[in-house]
């Protein structure tokens, strides 16, 4: 299934809106448009994206806006990317009444990303999901399947709040 982002439409839904739907239907209305994006997404404008149990796939092109001091691509470019994908990933998996947040993460940088670079692919996949903890991996490959970055998260798992 194969979801457009539509740019513009930025916002943070309730926590009561996120507890009345599965994992997966929550990530499939962001990404089609139904439920207004993260607010964080405005910086890396992901589009092409896809959702499925434990998986999400987003694309995004890193510009002249995302450098750093030192004329390439920032590592908050990628840990934003890279962060989104592996948590989005984790909360496909939620059932309804449930969230996660993450307790830590790890990047690492292989090859420098820059105006030229062209777009980069984000993949995160749930490694495992429990009760009380879940992982997930996530990487970024430009269009040559080269790999650019890569990273894993541990998340908590807990029940949302009743409204």
């Amino acid at each position: 299934m194969s979801e457009t982002v539509e740019r513009g439409d930025y916002g943070v839904v309730s926590v009561s809106v996120l507890a009345s739907m599965p994992g997966l239907d929550f990530v499939r209305g962001i990404f089609a448009g139904t439920l207004p994006q993260p607010p964080i997404m405005q910086t890396v404008t992901p589009f092409d994206c896809t959702a499925e149990p434990g998986h999400v796939v987003m694309h995004s092109v890193p510009g002249l806006r995302h450098y750093n001091p030192i004329g390439s691509v920032h590592g908050g470019y990628a840990a934003i990317l890279l962060d989104s994908a592996m948590g989005l990933a984790v909360q496909t998996r939620c059932p309804q009444g449930s969230g996660y947040t993450t307790l830590e993460f790890k990047i690492s940088f292989v090859k420098a990303m820059t105006e030229t670079t062209g777009v980069v692919r984000t993949e995160g996949t749930t490694m495992s999901f429990g009760r009380r903890a879940a992982t997930a991996e996530a990487r970024i490959t430009d269009l040559e399947g080269r790999l650019l970055a890569h990273a894993t998260t541990t998340c908590l798992v807990f029940e949302l709040p009743k409204a």
